[in-house]
């Protein structure tokens, strides 16, 4: 049985170094900056305990006799039918947080699952490093524990104009210092550990393409969050800015916050390294395995669930100013809908057309790329279009809202609240609520932080967008539209005489 929501809870308890407002946080569980957002996590852990939901989020892994369930998101996936299980693990983690926490332990747990599809990346270039038994014994730790894998693979924002060796300083990017027999010695940062601290482990590499000279900073490793030398710096804290679930129903249960990961000479061991100093390893270990299209999977799932959940508040919005019938009123939901469509059709596409990694009719699979780069194009334009469509149906009314819920309790405030912020069928404190959730949801700093995440989380455009190319058959297209321009010429005869495929004359 895959563990608890309290066991995991317990695991947190390690001494992590956590730094937040200049504070050393002792125990993210207690902190008010975190520990709403770690029961959140911890309740995922108990639907994957919870009997009717068993056989949805947890599977059998090769290899394993009967009793010894792991999380779905583990499985490597072999048919449409594997991808479509998933699918329904990854829907019912998603509802839990209506779409909110992007990155739950599904999400690297799925990205493992792709580098164990193809771990042949891992044998290392030109025989340097062989991370492969590294691979296999790191897939089994993760997934028999149900361990949540958080990440570091981005670089900081210092100078783009350089690679990582041209850099002014040295230790600006995670590199190699020191080489023992036991391990290696690593300094530097990366960016952005969205979820960070609430992990078990953090995987440290390079998703973007490094130059052949930055062989220092061409490694993988995944280490426990507690480890010597590893210190977290977190952003600031919706959630403790929170002032209570009824102002702030999704900052203050679902911030699952971002930190800058600093190694101050962090010591790895030999065993829990996956590449090493090998520049296309490192590179392909994203690309090359289906990690990538299976972080997509979850991440397209989520973005559906996410849909779902802020229709569902342009409907109540609508329903409670009594505007719910009105033509122009019924267009805007109806694009609202049409466009969540679009995101769930996509899914579906991508797991229907889906791929298989080499040419063994019984190997692992995953969702079609093509579709998979559109994906990310499609969410990344689309989320700030549907956020704006609910504020203009919802008005000036999420601007004049009292400063808190205690308001309705007040003896002389009570009652002018509850006169003059209502509507038909709606009560006061229903309205209040109901406004507070889509303000938390559209205009607050925590809204403003998954707009920005939803447009960048699986990369900037400029990478993401020539992506589509790659993965694309732009040969093929163009190829079609040529047949258009090969099937006619000048020609001789009058307008319109022509034969099928022949010339248009003039």
């Amino acid at each position: 049985m895959t563990r608890s929501g309290q066991d995991y809870l317990d695991s947190l308890r390690d001494g992590r170094s956590v730094w937040l407002d200049g504070e050393l946080v002792k125990d993210i569980t207690e902190h008010p900056a975190f520990r709403n957002t770690a029961r959140s996590i911890a309740h995922l852990y108990d639907l994957a305990r919870d009997e009717k939901l068993r056989d949805i989020l947890t599977a059998t892994p090769e290899g394993t006799g009967p009793g010894d369930p792991v999380l779905r998101a583990y499985q490597v996936p072999r048919s449409h039918a594997d991808l479509v299980r998933r699918r329904a693990a990854f829907k019912t983690w998603s509802e839990a947080s209506y779409g909110f926490l992007g990155r739950s332990p599904d999400y690297m747990a799925a990205g493992i699952a792709g580098f164990v599809s193809a771990p042949e990346i891992f044998a290392g270039t030109d025989g340097g490093f062989d991370g492969r038994d590294n691979l296999a014994a790191y897939y089994r730790r993760m997934s028999s524990g149900s361990l949540y894998q958080s990440f570091t693979i981005t670089n900081p924002q210092i100078d783009r104009t350089k690679s990582a060796s041209e850099q002014e300083e040295n230790d600006l990017y995670v590199r190699v210092v020191k080489e023992r027999d036991d391990g290696i010695v690593v300094r530097g940062a990366k960016m952005i550990g969205t979820a960070a601290v609430f992990g078990d482990e953090i995987i440290v590499g390079t998703i973007e393409p490094l130059a052949p000279q930055d062989i220092e900073h061409a490694l993988t490793f995944s280490t426990p969050i507690d480890t010597p030398g590893l210190k977290f710096i977190s952003r600031a804290s919706y959630e403790a800015s929170a002032r209570s679930v009824f102002d702030n129903p999704l900052s203050s249960r679902f911030d699952e916050n971002d930190a800058l990961l600093v190694c101050d000479d962090v010591f790895v061991p030999w065993e829990r390294v996956l590449t090493y100093r090998d520049v296309q390893a490192s590179f392909l270990m994203w690309w090359g395995t289906p990690a990538y299209h299976h972080f997509v999977h979850q991440a397209s799932v989520r973005f559906w669930t996410k849909l779902e959940f802020l229709t569902g508040l342009a409907i109540l919005i609508a329903k409670s100013n009594n505007t719910y019938q009105l033509p122009p009123v019924q267009m805007q939901i109806g694009r609202l809908i049409g466009w969540l469509n679009i995101a769930r059709s996509m899914v579906i596409a991508a797991e229907s057309e889906f791929e298989r990694v080499g040419t063994d009719p019984d190997g692992p699979v995953h969702i079609n790329r093509e579709i998979a780069s559109a994906h990310r194009a499609m969410a990344g334009d689309l989320y700030p279009k549907f956020l704006a469509e609910i504020k203009m149906l919802a008005g000036g009314g999420l601007i004049q809202l009292p400063a808190s819920g205690y308001d309705l309790t007040h003896p002389e405030l009570g009652p002018l609240v509850a006169k003059y912020v209502r509507s038909p069928g709606t009560p006061s404190e229903q309205r209040i609520k109901l406004l507070k959730l889509a303000w938390d949801a559209l205009g607050s700093e925590f809204a403003s932080r998954h707009e920005q995440y939803e447009r960048f989380y699986h990369g900037a455009p400029h990478v993401y967008l020539p992506g589509i190319v790659r993965d694309g058959d732009p040969d093929r297209l163009a190829a079609f539209t040529q047949s258009c321009l090969d099937g006619y010429d000048l020609g001789t005869g009058p307008a319109g005489a022509a034969e099928p495929g022949a010339g248009h004359a003039r």
